[in-house]
């Protein structure tokens, strides 16, 4: 017996390297200390898997595919450059998208190169190539809505169509019957094309009746997505490391998609089907009218205030995002450490518009990993902590989610900053957070309220400190 047959080869150790690879870099993303590092170990994977597939596969011009390398790095290094931290989100929501294009002609192509040739898919190819259509488009056509929500293109209201329940379950009955015709009838360009139609706009369906607070869990559903048909793609072309990779992505982004679901108390099917709705949206901002009135201050009060205390926690949000107020930020909590203030950040699995955008913002800025805690790790010390310094964080602090139940945010986890001695948020105004709610912690007695732009108001709190003796 030939026990050489049994041994891989040099490709299949290239994708044995290259999966482990990705496995280490995704570990090492659970980490805001090491994710950097993650991100490199998986780029090299990516490398091993691209270089050895271009080895293993008959490519009839590798001066094309050499162009097109180049010309996607280089579109792809210029976008990563050019983007503003505030905007990651939707370069997230847009690549999503194109990793789902991607999966849809590559599933097409392989119908149409069938029908031209007259000779059917095999029924396992025919099934991959199918749900690479379905997935792939669903999740090209919905990150591209998410995409327009996130830029303001599109309004971040949920938007629910006329009888649409019914219309999106008459699409799901359709394209199931569609996908069973071309299983007996796997020639049929017409049906096939009719099936890739309503798998477009079935995306567009999906995302569209889905708020802009849910944006970080549909972040993550979508990037699953493309995991998925990544993976029914690698199955279509015969690549193990696409089937692996694209596996790999489509469990983690389940397993995040529910870590969010989770951080908001909220089940998979509330958000995607019962998120916050106009209608709940307007009973909450008509019958959640907080009683109290609020106590403003000034940035002198609040530099005394924060260059005297013991401990502060500083809470993080979208205004800060907004405001390119990370920089200023970490400077204040230089010159509070420097008095012997005790400086920590809290970090609310959902603030921001994308899982880990406050931890993103705050790496750029170079704050030290160890001053970030989640929110059940600083919660326990909100009690004990001198000061809360809450910087354009709204819906993640408000504590009507722990006692109105009328209230669309109730029995979400929030940071408690209610519970420090003493509370400052500094906000541009008494707008409200995506829920669309009143925020209690705006009226209680120890809050202070700071109204600015939070770049602005944290140079001038850094100013004022510094002059303190």
């Amino acid at each position: 017996m030939n026990l050489l047959r049994f041994l891989p080869t040099g490709i299949e150790l290239t994708y044995l390297v290259a999966v482990s690879l990705f496995i280490i870099g995704i570990k090492k993303l659970g980490s805001p200390a090491t994710a950097r590092l993650g991100n490199v170990w998986a780029a090299v994977g990516m490398l091993l898997a691209v270089v050895a597939t271009l080895l293993q596969q008959q490519v009839l011009n590798y001066g094309q595919i050499l162009l097109g390398l180049v010309i996607g790095s280089l579109v792809g290094a210029w976008m990563a450059y050019r983007v503003e931290m505030t905007a990651m989100p939707q370069m997230v929501g847009l690549l999503n998208g194109l990793g789902g294009a991607a999966s849809v002609l590559i599933a097409g192509g392989e119908f149409w190169r069938s029908t031209l040739s007259g000779t059917p898919l095999a029924p396992a190819a025919l099934i991959s190539t199918l749900l690479g259509v379905l997935i792939g488009g669903v999740t090209f056509t919905g990150s591209l809505l998410a995409f327009a929500k996130l830029q303001g293109w599109v309004t971040g209201n949920p938007v629910i169509l006329p009888l649409q329940r019914w219309l999106t379950a008459g699409l799901a009955v359709t394209t199931l019957g569609a996908s069973i015709f071309l299983l007996t009838a796997p020639l049929n360009l017409a049906v096939f094309a009719g099936m890739l139609a309503l798998s477009l706009l079935f995306g567009v369906l999906f995302v569209l009746p889905i708020g802009g607070a849910d944006m970080p869990v549909v972040i993550s559903l979508l990037n699953s997505f493309s995991g998925l048909a990544a993976a029914a793609t690698g199955f279509i072309v015969l690549n193990d490391a696409l089937v692996v990779s694209g596996a790999l992505v489509g469990a983690s982004g389940l397993i995040l998609t529910q870590i969010m679901c989770k951080a908001m108390n909220r089940s998979l099917n509330n958000v995607l089907f019962g998120a916050f709705t106009a209608t709940q949206s307007i009973t909450a901002g008509a019958g959640g009218t907080v009683a109290g009135a609020i106590r403003r201050t000034d940035e002198g009060e609040t530099a005394m205030m924060l260059a005297y205390a013991r401990s502060v926690v500083i809470v993080p949000g979208y205004g800060m995002a907004v405001a390119q107020a990370q920089h200023s930020l970490r400077e204040l909590a230089d010159a509070l450490e420097q008095r012997g203030v005790a400086v920590k950040y809290a970090i609310h699995p959902v603030a921001g518009r994308m899982p880990g955008h406050m931890n993103v913002l705050l790496a750029e800025a170079n704050v030290p990993y160890t001053q970030l805690y989640d929110m059940e790790a600083i919660n326990p010390e909100l009690e004990r902590t001198d000061v809360a310094l809450v910087v354009g964080a709204n819906d993640v602090v408000n504590p009507a989610a722990r006692h109105d139940k009328n209230s669309p945010i109730y029995g979400m986890p929030i940071l408690e900053v209610d519970k420090a001695q003493r509370t400052v948020v500094i906000k541009r105004g008494m707008s409200r957070g995506y829920a669309g709610v009143e925020n209690e912690l705006f009226y209680k007695d120890r809050t202070a309220m700071l109204f600015g732009s939070a770049r602005e108001v944290i140079a001038q709190l850094l100013n004022e400190v510094k002059q303190l003796a």
